[in-house]
């Protein structure tokens, strides 16, 4: 019996893949979800089908980054799934102004 959390039983059922995957299409739901709340979208639309490679996208991009920072499950899948909610234009935002205040 697994007394894990749920990402970690997710990772034990399927793998860390899966995981990374999920966590991803999560994020991207939530945001096409707000969109359609907003009356931006329809749910099955064909905007549906253009978050698919951005969710695969952002899950090797944060899965590079949680492992660069050393993340270990559950917030390596938390992160991906936040720069999946994101998407390539908000995780730039977030990069450039950060940068931004390093200097």
């Amino acid at each position: 019996m697994n007394d894990g959390s749920f990402i970690e039983t997710i990772n034990s059922l399927f793998g860390g893949a899966i995981t990374t995957l999920i966590g991803a299409f999560t994020g991207r739901l939530m945001y096409h979800s707000g969109e359609v709340r907003l009356g931006r979208r329809r749910f099955f639309g064909r905007e549906l089908l253009w978050e698919v490679p951005v969710a695969i996208g952002m899950a090797i991009i944060g899965e590079a980054l949680a492992s660069h920072l050393g993340l270990a499950q559950p917030v390596s899948t938390g992160l991906v799934a936040t720069l999946a909610y994101l998407g390539p234009r908000g995780a730039e935002a977030m990069i450039c102004a950060w940068l931004r205040r390093r200097k």
